[in-house]
C-alpha cells in the first residue's frame, strides 16, 4: 500500500546497475567486518609482539642470576666412621694373696666399688695364730734387749769404780815413793804400793772392755729385736690379705668364685673394671692409617644414647696388622665421667682428619680452567690442580663477575680446597642459571648471601 503524497522509487531497468550496487554493498559489509576483527586481534597480538622483543632484549644485555657465597677459611672434614665396642677403662682382677676359705663375698655383679672398700673375708685364723706368735717373740726380744742394757750399765759402773780404785792407789804409790826416798819407810813397802796401782789400772782396762762386750750385746739384741719387728709387721700383713678390698674405683664385672671355696694365694674372686673412662676399639684398614694419629680428636656416638656425642682421643695405635684382612686395632678413650657408659655398648668412631684451614667451596662453583679444557688427561684434584671461579663485584650501577684461575687442593662431601686465587671474604658464584663469561652481568638471586659493603666497589 501506497502513501499519498509520496512516489514509488523508480526501478532500475539496467541489470549492470544493479549488479554493481550489489558489489558495493557486499564489499562494504566486508570492510566493516574485517575492520571489526582487526580491531579485537590487535592487543593481543601487541602484547606478543612486546613479550618476544623483551625477551630478545634480555638474552642480549640482560643479568643472569646467580647464588653466590663469601669464601671462608674452613677444614675439610673427611669423616671415616667405624664401628667398635666399648670396654672399661682398665680392668684388674681381685685375687687372694693368702691361703684360707672365703667365708664372706659382699658384692654382686654391677655393684660400684671404692678404692679400699672391703668386699670379703678370707678366714683368718692361722694368720692371727702366727701373728700372735711373733709379737710373743717380739716381747721376749725386747725384754732380752732391755737386758742387756742394764748389763751395759752395770759394766759402766765398774768402769767409773775401778777408775777410782785406779786413782787412789797411784796416789799411794807415790806417797810410798816419797817416803821411801826420804828413809821413813822400807823399799818392800813402797814396791807393794806400786804393785797395788799397777793392779789397779789393769782392773780398770778389764771393766772397760767388759762395758764394750756388754755393749755388742746389746746391738745384737737391737738386731734380732728389729728382725723379729719386720717379722711381726710382715704377719700383721698376711693378715690384713683376710680382708678383700678393692684395688681400684670401679664396678663388679664378675665373680669368679663363692664363699665356702678353698683359696690358694692369686686365685682370682672378682674382676673390677675402671669406668671412669671408657675405651672403644677399632679396626682400621692399613691405607687409613696416614690420616690417624696418636692424640688425635675422635667423634664417638652410642647407639645406647643417641642423642649423646662424645669427643675421644686416639691412644693407641697397635704396631702390627692382622695379616689376613689388613686391619689395624686403634684404641680411643672417651670421658665417663657420669658413668653411664657401661661395657659392651656399640660405639661409632668418627676420624675427623687433621690439616691446615683452607678457603673452602662447594664443587658447583668451581670450572675448568682454560688450560686444562684442551688437555684432554687433567690431573685430579689431589694434585693441586687449576680451576676457575667467577668472583662477583659489585659497583653502584650494576654486578658483574670477574672469572679468576684458583689452585686447588683436596676434594671430599662436594667441597673442594682452594689453595690460591680465592681470598676469604671475597663473593664468588656458586651456581648460575647459564654458563658464564668474564665481565657479565649477574643479578643475586634471593639463595645468595648479602654482599659486604667492601664489596661494593664505595
Amino acid at each position: 500500500m501506497i502513501r499519498e503524497g509520496k512516489k514509488p522509487p523508480k526501478l532500475v531497468k539496467n541489470p549492470a546497475l544493479r549488479l554493481g550496487s550489489s558489489v558495493y554493498w557486499v564489499a562494504s559489509l566486508l570492510g566493516i567486518a574485517l575492520f571489526m576483527g582487526g580491531c579485537g586481534s590487535f592487543p593481543k597480538e601487541s602484547a606478543e609482539a612486546q613479550q618476544e622483543r623483551r625477551g630478545v632484549a634480555g638474552q642480549a644485555g640482560g643479568a643472569t642470576p646467580v647464588d653466590v657465597a663469601i669464601a671462608r677459611k674452613d677444614l675439610l672434614q673427611q669423616q671415616l666412621e667405624y664401628t667398635g665396642t666399648t670396654t672399661p677403662f682398665r680392668t684388674v682382677s681381685l685375687r687372694s694373696q693368702v691361703e684360707g676359705r672365703l667365708v664372706a663375698l659382699n658384692v654382686d655383679v654391677g655393684d660400684t666399688l671404692t678404692q679400699g672398700q672391703i668386699v670379703g673375708q678370707v678366714d683368718d685364723v692361722l694368720l692371727k695364730t702366727a701373728l700372735n706368735q711373733a709379737e710373743a717373740e717380739l716381747a721376749a726380744l725386747q725384754s732380752e734387749v732391755a737386758r742387756a742394757n742394764t748389763q751395759v750399765s752395770n759394766a759402766r759402773a765398774e768402769v767409773e769404780r775401778a777408775r777410782l780404785v785406779v786413782t787412789q792407789a797411784q796416789a799411794d804409790a807415790q806417797r810410798q815413793e816419797k817416803l821411801f826416798k826420804e828413809g821413813a819407810i822400807a823399799q818392800q813397802t813402797a814396791e807393794q804400793s806400786r804393785t797395788t796401782a799397777q793392779t789397779a789400772v789393769q782392773a780398770l782396762r778389764a771393766a772397760e772392755e767388759q762395758v764394750r762386750t756388754e755393749q755388742q750385746a746389746v746391738a745384737a739384741a737391737k738386731g734380732r729385736l728389729t728382725a723379729q719387728k719386720a717379722v711381726v709387721a710382715q704377719a700383721r700383713e698376711r693378715r690384713s690379705y683376710a680382708r678383700l678390698t678393692s684395688p681400684i674405683a670401679g664396678a663388679v664385672l664378675e665373680k669368679v668364685t663363692e664363699p665356702g671355696n678353698l683359696l690358694q694365694p692369686g686365685n682370682e674372686v672378682l674382676k673390677i673394671g675402671d669406668f671412669s673412662r671408657v675405651k672403644v676399639a677399632v679396626q682400621l684398614s692399613e691405607l687409613e692409617l696416614a690420616n690417624i694419629q696418636v692424640g688425635q680428636s675422635v667423634q664417638v656416638r652410642l647407639d645406647a644414647f643417641p642423642d649423646e656425642k662424645y669427643i675421644g682421643t686416639v691412644t693407641r695405635i697397635s704396631p702390627a696388622a692382622d695379616t689376613t684382612a689388613r686391619l689395624v686395632p686403634v684404641e680411643i678413650v672417651i670421658p665417663n665421667s657420669d658413668g653411664r657408659i657401661g661395657s659392651g655398648l656399640l660405639a661409632r668412631a668418627s676420624f675427623i682428619s687433621k690439616g691446615e684451614e683452607q678457603v673452602v667451596v662447594p664443587l658447583t662453583a668451581v670450572h675448568k680452567a682454560e688450560k686444562e679444557q684442551e688437555n684432554p688427561n687433567p690431573k685430579s684434584t689431589d694434585e693441586n690442580t687449576q680451576g676457575q671461579v667467577f668472583v662477583v663485584s659489585k659497583t653502584k650501577d650494576t654486578t658483574k663477575v670477574t672469572a679468576r684461575t684458583v689452585t686447588l687442593g683436596k676434594q671430599g662431601d662436594g667441597k673442594v680446597e682452594i689453595i690460591s686465587g680465592l681470598q676469604p671474604g671475597e663473593a664468588y658464584v656458586v651456581r648460575s642459571g647459564k654458563p658464564l663469561q668474564d665481565g657479565n652481568a649477574v643479578s643475586l638471586s634471593i639463595l645468595s648471601e648479602k654482599l659486604d659493603s667492601t664489596l661494593t666497589g664505595k
